[in-house]
């Protein structure tokens, strides 16, 4: 399945979730019922993957975490705050070039509409 497909898949679960809890709970709510939703429709997810670094030819661990990693491919960031802010774009970006993987979706699910809260972004 390519990457518009994927993420396609992963808006219409995060749509359904929102519809079904509404805004205002934790992010761990929001992401154990995305990734359920995500794995209804077909496509593999992990969640809380470890994402270590790498310097000086060393991979270590930083105790980054991305939220999940769907079809081995999308890193999407679970958010339930007021406002995305540069910060969790930055984030994002961050853990693309990290990771090497080339698509992300920002999902903020404290928003009256969900279609406000996504954000997709492309690493290079």
């Amino acid at each position: 399945m390519d990457a518009n497909r994927i993420t396609e898949t992963i808006i219409g679960a995060a749509m359904k979730v929102h519809t079904e809890l509404g805004p205002g709970l934790l992010e761990k709510t929001y992401e154990v019922c995305l990734a359920h939703e995500v794995e209804k429709r077909g496509l593999s997810v992990e969640t809380q993957l470890a994402l270590p670094i790498v310097y000086d030819s060393l991979k270590l661990e930083a105790g980054y975490r991305i939220d999940m990693l769907v079809a081995e491919s999308v890193i999407v960031e679970v958010k339930s705050v007021e406002a995305l802010a540069p910060v969790h774009q930055a984030q994002l970006l961050t853990y693309l070039k990290l990771s090497g993987k080339r698509i992300g979706l920002l999902i903020n699910f404290n928003v009256l509409h969900l279609r406000d809260g996504i954000k997709r972004m492309i690493n290079g």
